[in-house]
């Protein structure tokens, strides 16, 4: 198989999928997303660095390359395009695209009924500023997020509409969802690592502040993942169409869980340190197993 493995950062993580990778018998091909090219004209106008006579049978991502809005577009592209050609990806573009967008995966999270806090995404800061003032209040804010953000970056604590940055400041997009609180005033969430559908290892993220990312500080700790959770978790990855992916959940205050994110393109360094779990060596197996199940071998006649 011709393997390709795009990590434009994050040696640790990059490091450990090689090597499961190339524990299983793949040898994959290390690229950024940044140096494909388009170039018409010849057999193939897509162009894989390290795979100048045919496109990959698989690309496994742990990052899609950083840049402007053009250079992403381009870059998501780039993947549409090698899953048109027959490439497994994973996470697939669309998976990506759907979880990168908190405001679709909140969307494909409430569809699939599945518990989640209130949210509210408006593209005005009067229309938020309504939100705000209706539902929100001292000691019950509402967590105002990047659309794009991740590992815990640009979150603000909403009271009152007078908290509210300008239109610009939030790139004219207001994320805002119900913040819920413990009733133990521990700050604390729980992350479950999804994998081919089933929910492979979990933690507790524990913090000195609300946000618990552990990118931010917060404190991974071992958890015994309850059913409720573990399943929970899968149906939000099916939800949202991703192959791996870490699901953040927080409790409901009535014994169950609701989903806050669901990530494509998840670290677990963290959770490693918690659980016997090899995450990397189960990662690879599931894309390995995934390219073949799109490859089945040829049987070869026994008459010639």
């Amino acid at each position: 198989m011709r393997i390709g493995l795009a990590a434009d950062n994050g040696n640790w993580h990059k490091a450990r999928l090689k090597a499961a990778l190339e524990h299983l018998g793949a040898e994959p091909v290390l690229f950024s997303l940044a140096d494909v090219a388009i170039v018409t004209g010849g057999h193939e106008p897509l162009r894989v660095p390290g795979f100048p006579d045919a496109l990959p049978d698989g690309v496994l991502l742990r990052t899609v390359a950083g840049g402007t809005f053009e250079a992403t577009t381009m870059r998501l592209g780039v993947l549409h395009a090698l899953v048109a050609s027959g490439t497994t990806v994973w996470n697939s573009p669309t998976g990506i695209e759907r979880s990168v967008d908190k405001a679709m995966t909140s969307l494909l999270i409430d569809r699939a009924g599945l518990p989640t806090p209130g949210t509210f995404v408006v593209s005005k800061r009067e229309a938020a500023a309504e939100i705000v003032a209706r539902e929100a209040g001292p000691g019950r804010p509402l967590v105002l997020k990047p659309l794009f953000g991740s590992q815990g970056e640009g979150l603000q604590l909403i009271e009152t509409p007078d908290d509210l940055p300008d239109e610009d400041a939030v790139s004219r997009v207001y994320y805002l969802q119900r913040y819920i609180a413990r009733r133990d005033g521990l700050w604390r969430d729980y992350r479950v690592f999804v994998c081919e559908g089933r929910a492979i290892a979990g933690m507790i993220r524990e913090g000195d502040g609300w946000i618990t990312n552990v990118h931010r500080g917060g404190r991974p700790l071992s958890w015994d993942m309850p059913p409720a959770a573990a399943d929970l978790a899968e149906r939000a990855a099916a939800a949202v169409g991703v192959d791996y992916t870490g699901i953040d959940l927080v409790e409901d205050g009535e014994g169950g869980f609701l989903v806050l994110e669901v990530n494509s393109m998840p670290a677990w360094s963290g959770l490693q340190k918690v659980t016997e779990t090899d995450i990397a060596l189960a990662v690879a197996r599931g894309f390995l197993n995934a390219v073949r199940a799109a490859r089945p071998p040829r049987l070869v006649s026994a008459l010639g």
